[in-house]
């Protein structure tokens, strides 16, 4: 089952978040290329400078176990224990996906409802 990441980190300076985004390159390459990764990105938000926005897509829960005990985890850590951040407003979390479809549906409409 498909387990999906998502949240920010809000930064205490936004002039940091530039330079905190390439000196994190490797390590997003190295849990990129991890068993069981389907994505996994960080990006500066467009309009709240000093936010980041982590998504994280694994194929199964034993995958991102997999990664939570990988040095590339460890080692981001780390990284972003280097810059002031304040204080989490909301929780970073995880979603167990037990159905996915695209949001097109076969005549191009875009379509909140599952058709399937």
């Amino acid at each position: 089952m498909t387990v999906i990441i998502s949240g920010y980190f809000d930064f205490e300076d936004h002039e940091d978040v530039p330079s905190i985004l390439q000196a994190a390159t490797p390590l997003i390459a190295g849990a990129l290329a991890e068993t069981g990764c389907i994505a996994y990105a960080w990006t500066q938000d467009h309009t709240v400078h000093n936010r980041v926005w982590v998504y994280e897509e694994w194929t199964s829960s034993e995958t991102l176990a997999d990664h939570l005990n990988s040095h590339w985890y460890r080692d981001m850590g780390a990284h972003l224990r280097k810059f002031a951040r304040k204080p989490q407003a909301k929780p970073i979390k995880k979603f167990r996906i037990d159905h996915e479809e695209p949001v097109y549906d076969e005549t191009g409409t875009a379509r909140a409802d599952f058709f399937t």
